[in-house]
Order: structure tokens, then C-alpha cells, then sequence
């Protein structure tokens, strides 16, 4: 049996690693939890954070480019701002959503919907 306090707060700073910031340094964490730790709901959530980091930083350059190809005209200004808005308020939602769920139910691993998973 695993500890279950131990349990939710690794899968709190796996998913909260986010927060750190949206650079590479924040997804060293839920890798290192990937590797040390032999909890599989730690395990799973670690993955999960992952894959969630992948997506962030696709879709974030997705539409950066779009601000950079685009970012003389006007009217695409007016699309991109508020995607922009909308893709953080996303971001930190989720996030916010996933430690919540962690904390509710430790046991079962958080599933992020609408990310592409490759691990």
C-alpha cells in the first residue's frame, strides 16, 4: 500500500510544476518523479504533466508564430488576442483543475482532456 499523503503531494508538484514556469525547467520535475518514484499513480499523473507540457508549449507556438506572421495586420490582432487570453485562462485552468482532483482522489491518476498524449 502506498502512502496517500506522500501520494498527493507528488502528484500535486507534478501537475504544479506548471506554475514554475513554461519553460524547460518546468517539466524536470514531473520527469525526475517519472523516474525515482515507483508509485504508479505518480507515475501516471507524471506523464500526464508531461504530456500537458507538450501541448502548452505546441499550441504556444502555434500561435506565437501567428502573432509573428501576422503581427502587422490589425484584424488578425483581434483573433489572436483573444485566443491568447483564452489558451492561458486554459492553461492555468486545467492546472488549477488537475491539483484539485489530485487532492480529492489521490488513488486515481488525472486525465487532462482535449491533449494530444504521447507518452
Amino acid at each position: 500500500m502506498y502512502d496517500s499523503d506522500k501520494r498527493k503531494l507528488l502528484s500535486a508538484l507534478s501537475h504544479g510544476a506548471i506554475f514554475f514556469s513554461t519553460t524547460v525547467v518546468s517539466v524536470g520535475l514531473p520527469m525526475a518523479l517519472l523516474l525515482v518514484f515507483d508509485d504508479p499513480v505518480v507515475k501516471d499523473n507524471a506523464k500526464e504533466s508531461i504530456n500537458f507540457h507538450l501541448n502548452v508549449w505546441f499550441y504556444g507556438a502555434i500561435l506565437g508564430s501567428l502573432f509573428f506572421l501576422t503581427g502587422w495586420l490589425v484584424l488578425p490582432l483581434v483573433v489572436l488576442l483573444p485566443l491568447a487570453g483564452l489558451g492561458y485562462l486554459l492553461h492555468w485552468g486545467l492546472t488549477i483543475w488537475a491539483i484539485t482532483k489530485v487532492f480529492a482522489n489521490p488513488d486515481t491518476p488525472i486525465r487532462y482532456p482535449f491533449i494530444v498524449r504521447i507518452f
